[in-house]
């Protein structure tokens, strides 16, 4: 099962996001619930890094199978919390689908 713990401050807003784990929904190369966890994840920090300039702390395991990304504050934190909530929401919209297979948590 993937795992997706999403850490917020206080405030609500969000400093780091975790993945961890493997799908298993198909074989690997054939696994949509994998494929699409990544895409939305990796499509929202090209998107933070492409739109807003910032270099998030990434943190990537070598076999694919784990993803640590950590985002400062900065002058254009509104943009990178609307661009972090799009990914949770396709995230949680891949859960509703497949909730054998991917888990959404937040932790404060």
């Amino acid at each position: 099962m993937i795992h997706v713990r999403i850490m917020k401050e206080p405030s609500g807003r969000i400093s780091v996001f975790e993945m961890d784990g493997h799908a298993n929904f198909a074989e690997h190369g054939q696994d949509l619930v994998c494929a699409g966890a990544s895409a939305v994840s990796f499509g929202a920090v090209n998107a933070i890094m492409q739109l807003t300039s910032i270099e998030p702390d990434v943190d990537q395991g070598a076999d694919g199978g784990y993803l640590r990304v950590a985002f400062p504050v900065t002058d254009q934190d509104a943009q990178v919390q609307l661009l972090l909530q799009a990914m949770i929401i396709s995230l949680q919209t891949i859960e509703l689908d497949y909730a054998d297979y991917i888990k959404l948590s937040f932790k404060k």
